[in-house]
Parts: C-alpha cells; structure tokens; sequence
C-alpha cells in the first residue's frame, strides 16, 4: 500500500507544476482580446493591481497547501510504521490540507462559469486546470489511503503498511 501511495504522490507532484504554469482559461472578449493567463500569471496579475488580499489567498490556496499536503504524503510514506504517534501527527495535517485542496479549482469553474453566463467573454477551460485538478484528485486518493488502510488493519487485525 505504501508503493501505491507514493507512486500517486509522485503522479500529483508531477502534475501540480504542470498546473501553475499552463494556461487555465482562455477568455475571449469583443472578438479581439484573448487571454490565457496561468495560476502564476493571475497570482501575479492580481498582486501587480494592488490586490494583496486576493493574491495572498489564492497564492496560500493554490501553491502552499498543496504543496504541503505532497510534503505531509510523503512524510507519511517514509515514516516507520511504528511511530505511531508520528503517523497520527501527520495525518491530522493531512487531513487539514485536504480540506482546503479543492478550493481553487472551484474559483476557477466559478470564473470559468460567470464568464459563460454573462455573455460578455467566452471562456475555455484549459490544460492548466486539468492538470491541477488532477495533482488534487490523485494527492486526495492518496491521502485517503492511509485512512482507509488503518479501518481495514482494525477490523482484521493485522498490519497492512509494512513490507509494502
């Protein structure tokens, strides 16, 4: 089980760059202006109209949680499994970090959306998105592994984690 959590850690630490520096959206406005901006480019855009606020938000959300949730999987993979304590430390972090995770691929649908519904811009999602809802959903299976593993090993008895 431990292999399978690591090679989806690596698949989602893989995917998650790929995520900030792709195009999101692409926005088509009066048939001349077109824009794809990327997570770092809005990020940045944001920061650069005095938008702190947002900008700290969306940078925490999209760049810092994520990447501590691959920090606390793989610090979860590479625990021995009898530190206890340690594992249980670092699955309530986990826990924590999985909560927010998919909170901005929800603003972009949502801008994704108003941008449709106004009829203002045309807008179309992009590799970007994909690939950082991907790094999301894959590091959340991962991280939901653990979890499901330790019901399994309570109800049979048994230690499930080690030598995997």
């Amino acid at each position: 089980m431990r292999i399978t959590i690591a090679l989806l850690t690596l698949l989602a630490a893989m995917c998650l760059p790929l995520g900030w520096v792709l195009p999101l959206l692409q926005l088509e406005r009066l048939f001349f202006f077109t824009d794809t901006p990327s997570l770092i480019g809005l990020v940045s855009g944001l920061w650069g109209s005095a938008d702190y606020g947002l900008a700290i938000i969306i940078a925490i959300v999209s760049f810092a949680f994520p990447v501590a949730k691959l920090v606390a999987l793989a610090a979860m993979v590479t625990t021995p499994t009898d530190e206890d304590d340690a594992v249980h430390r670092i699955g309530k972090w986990l826990a924590t970090f999985s909560k927010w995770s998919m909170l901005d691929v929800v603003l972009v649908a949502l801008a994704i959306f108003a941008a449709k519904t106004t009829g203002l811009a045309t807008a179309i999602s992009q590799p970007g998105i994909w690939f950082f809802a991907a790094s999301v959903i894959v590091s959340t299976i991962a991280a939901g592994l653990p979890t499901r593993l330790s019901v399994q090993e309570k109800s049979l008895g048994g230690d499930y984690t080690s030598g995997q």
